[in-house]
């Protein structure tokens, strides 16, 4: 008698689990409870802090306006970054205001050191940023070998749920053709099991995060 294939032997069991279905297991399990307990909204930030850092993210916290703009001008001469992409107006303001070269033609961006833009959300639990191409366009969250994100407080989220909830909440059905989770920079390790940083994207992620009760009047 000729043996089955390894194909008829699959068929054959999907005929009979679908024949002699099996009840399901642990039917007054509870699958609609979130899995893990809710942070406080003190919490938020300091959660949000501490695996950003774990991940090689790069966090910088500023109680004031003013203290935001004197640590984005130490970064840019730490890092020596004489041309920045923007494309954001109440960004754009800023940095103009600290005298650095601003682009904001995307045709341009391979010539700038670095991106400055704003997110959507942040995703404590994570670490995350989330970013889309509504806002830095595609190229800006890619391209420059360093991305700085400027956010307030109030866009912090507890889980990716709560993140995904956000975008449908804002944008519904006309939302962007890119959203983006960062969670610390750009790395990889495909090739050999060797760590790269930069392969897809910036060598190096900041994040200043703007105490949203310095930007009420």
């Amino acid at each position: 008698m000729k043996e089955s294939t390894s194909k008829e032997k699959v068929l054959k069991s999907i005929r009979d689990a679908l024949v002699n279905r099996m009840q399901a297991p642990y039917l007054d399990a509870d699958v609609e409870s979130k899995l893990f307990n809710g942070l406080g909204a003190d919490d938020l930030e300091e959660s949000f802090a501490r695996a950003f850092i774990k991940a090689n993210g790069k966090f910088v916290f500023c109680p004031e306006v003013n203290d935001l703009v004197e640590n984005l001008q130490a970064l840019i001469h730490q890092l020596s970054l004489k041309k920045l992409y923007c494309k954001e107006d109440f960004l754009l303001s800023l940095l103009q205001a600290l005298g650095t070269e601003i682009e904001q033609d995307s045709k341009n961006i391979f010539s700038c050191d670095a991106s400055v833009s704003s997110c959507e959300v942040l995703i404590a639990r994570h670490g995350t940023i989330v970013c889309s191409s509504g806002i830095a366009g595609r190229k800006g969250l890619v391209v420059p070998p360093v991305h700085i994100v400027v956010a307030t407080s109030h866009q912090l989220v507890q889980s990716i749920a709560d993140a995904l909830q956000y975008i449908d909440d804002k944008y519904g059905k006309e939302k962007p053709s890119l959203i983006s989770f960062h969670t610390g920079p750009s790395r990889t390790a495909d090739i050999e099991k060797t760590l790269v940083h930069g392969a897809h994207g910036p060598k190096e992620l900041y994040l200043f995060l703007l105490d949203v009760n310095a930007t009420k009047s």
